[in-house]
Formats: C-alpha cells, sequence, structure tokens
C-alpha cells in the first residue's frame, strides 16, 4: 500500500504548529530543536545569533544575475 504524503511548505503552514502532527517529515527534527531549547540559555542564543549577524554582514555581497 502506498503511503499518502502532503508536500506542505512548513515554514508558512506550521507557524502556529505542526499541522501534519505524527505524520511530520521533520520529526527527526524535532527532538534535536527541543534539546537544545531546552539545554541552551538565552544569552547564549543571543550571543550565537548576533556571531551569525556580524559574519552575514562582513560577507560580501552576493550578486544574483537572471538568466538570460
Amino acid at each position: 500500500m502506498m503511503e499518502n504524503t502532503t508536500a506542505i511548505n512548513c515554514a508558512e503552514a506550521c507557524v502556529n504548529g505542526c499541522v501534519l502532527g505524527d505524520k511530520c517529515p521533520n520529526l527527526e527534527y524535532k527532538s534535536e530543536a527541543m534539546k537544545f531549547v531546552n539545554e541552551t540559555s538565552l544569552d547564549k542564543m543571543h550571543e550565537i545569533a548576533e556571531a551569525a549577524r556580524l559574519k552575514k554582514m562582513t560577507a560580501p555581497p552576493q550578486w544574483v544575475l537572471p538568466e538570460d
């Protein structure tokens, strides 16, 4: 029997929580994310975000050229 899977954009559809429940294809990442949130202080998360922001600001610009 073929499993019926629906392709959805989780970033848009699941902003208020997962809409697929136990059928979510991203369940493996849920435990990793929960572990990170539970074990990492808010100050450390801010440090990580600030480091990423500074890295992005100091990176050279990325040009996107349209296809001819």
